[in-house]
């Protein structure tokens, strides 16, 4: 499933297209996709002016002139595809319908965005603006890993007494907005701790020390354009490159990348999920 990096790389991607835009016709090709679309979706998005993008989490946030806010989230194999506009040194041609393009948005322009999804385990809903922060997808999340309110006073007194393992904890939404597996794994391998040790046994100063990991962490995945990794693909169709450079996430069996360590990379499962570790730097 995408995460933080990748949904801000594919806002980033959209926003140069999308902002101060209007959607000429909205195309709605389907009810539903992991959950039911909103009622009028098409009609409620045409004609509609774009006022900005933003994320929270997961989500693409898309306001628009009339008070609704479109939500987006692209699941396990959603993208968003630019069409028919300038995206950076390119120019992309409107591709042929597929059969997963179940949202479309024709923009005033000629630009096209198209949301596809084989799997159909991405969302879209409508809210209205001043209560977006309120939805039943977002009123939970926890602080921004990029922003002010997440401090290494905020994740102390959120895991001081948790029996949780450490990646649990980074892993839940309630704690840290948009962590996922894969910088989760580089974040404690960086910071030197154990993905299963007890989060709440973990001294303060080691937990105060992953803030600065995890936000330098993100940036660079940002800044590579996402992982990309199976489905993902950035908004103008071109693959990130971050995969190239992790550090302990997919590297079972390979060396540790830490000078004069020459342990081999372990995994473990926890939670469904594969943890990656070096049993000699990670504690």
């Amino acid at each position: 499933m995408p995460e933080l990096p990748e949904v801000e790389t594919v806002r980033r991607g959209l926003e140069p297209v999308m902002t101060d835009t209007v959607i000429e016709y909205a195309q709605v090709n389907r009810p539903d996709l992991r959950w039911p679309l909103p009622a009028n979706m098409s009609e409620r998005l045409t004609g509609q002016r774009v006022l900005g993008l933003r994320r929270r989490s997961k989500y693409i946030l898309c306001d628009l002139e009339g008070g609704e806010t479109l939500l987006i989230h692209l699941g396990m194999s959603g993208r968003m595809l630019i069409s028919g506009a300038q995206v950076g040194a390119f120019a992309h041609p409107h591709p042929a319908p597929e059969k997963h393009d179940h949202v479309v948005l024709n923009m005033v322009g000629g630009a096209r965005i198209t949301f596809n999804d084989a799997r159909r385990f991405g969302a879209m809903d409508l809210a209205p603006t001043p209560e977006v922060a309120s939805h039943k997808w977002l009123a939970g999340l926890g602080p921004e890993p990029l922003g002010n309110s997440f401090s290494d006073e905020h994740l102390v007194a959120r895991l001081k007494g948790r029996k949780m393992p450490i990646k649990s904890g980074l892993l839940d939404q309630k704690i840290v907005a948009g962590l996922g597996n894969i910088y989760v794994c580089e974040t404690l391998y960086r910071a030197g701790i154990h993905p299963a040790r007890q989060a709440g046994a973990i001294s303060e100063r080691r937990v105060r020390s992953m803030v600065p990991i995890i936000r330098q962490v993100l940036e660079e995945a940002i800044a590579a354009g996402g992982s990309s990794l199976r489905d993902f693909r950035q908004a103008d169709g071109e693959l990130g490159y971050f995969q190239h450079n992790f550090d302990v996430y997919g590297r079972e069996g390979m060396t540790c990348k830490t000078q004069e360590c020459e342990a081999e990379i372990r995994r473990i499962v926890q939670s469904g999920r594969s943890s990656f570790y070096c049993p000699t730097c990670q504690r």
